[in-house]
């Protein structure tokens, strides 16, 4: 079973001044896997998730996602209300699972430290949170739904090694909340690759390589992953 999917082998999607942004992408990801995106600045890795959104036109070929999707942008957003409203997003509260997903995205000292705990009032008119906590917020939010594909847009970005390699381990890894879930991860952070069941190396809207980390590494491709 196909957990997404991208093409016929000559897809395009997108429009730029030149042509589509992606090009002859050929992918299919298994349910379950772990897969991460990797590639240059301006590779058009985000592009490839927002195809997979549906908010990009393909021109050729098709995108498809088996299941329902969770999606944590590159740029987190809050609205005005409590952290647990955040988190929530107007799904209905299971104390484990918000526990687990507040845990995990390692949320839980910043949650404590605040006045009134997770019913503190955040964004327009509450309390000011860092980028590195809005990251959180938004990434609890995404593990917090309960789907069948989660799409990770460069989540690391704005969270220290330290506690960028607790959430990996936590939330994204094979061993982690999500464990079994289909995961597409864009991510700069190459050395969390070899935990990764599948890598695809984007360059110039292209698909340039395939493969585990091992394989990728012994055929040369490492080099775009920067």
């Amino acid at each position: 079973m196909i957990g997404s999917g991208l093409g016929d082998g000559s897809s395009g999607a997108g429009t730029g001044a030149t042509g589509p942004t992606l090009r002859n992408i050929s992918l299919s990801i298994p349910k379950g896997q772990l897969c991460a995106v990797v590639g240059p600045i301006g590779s058009c890795k985000s592009s490839l998730l927002s195809c997979l959104l549906g908010e990009m036109e393909c021109s050729v070929g098709y995108a498809r996602v088996a299941g329902s999707i969770s999606y944590a942008a590159q740029k987190p957003w809050i609205f005005a209300g409590s952290v647990r409203e955040n988190i929530l997003f107007h799904r209905p509260y299971h104390a484990e699972r918000y526990e687990q997903a507040v845990r995990a995205c390692q949320l839980k000292p910043d949650i404590e430290r605040l006045p009134a705990g997770d019913d503190t009032l955040i964004g327009e008119r509450g309390v000011n949170l860092s980028g590195g906590q809005k990251a959180r917020v938004a990434l609890a939010r995404a593990v917090y739904s309960d789907a069948d594909v989660y799409l990770f847009d460069d989540p690391l970005s704005a969270v220290d090694v330290v506690v960028g390699s607790k959430i990996f381990q936590h939330v994204l890894s094979n061993s982690g909340m999500l464990a079994g879930k289909t995961r597409i991860l864009v991510t700069h952070q190459t050395q969390f690759l070899p935990q990764c069941d599948n890598v695809v190396v984007l360059s110039q809207g292209e698909v340039r390589a395939t493969g585990s980390y091992q394989q990728l590494k012994a055929s040369g491709a490492k080099k775009f992953a920067c």
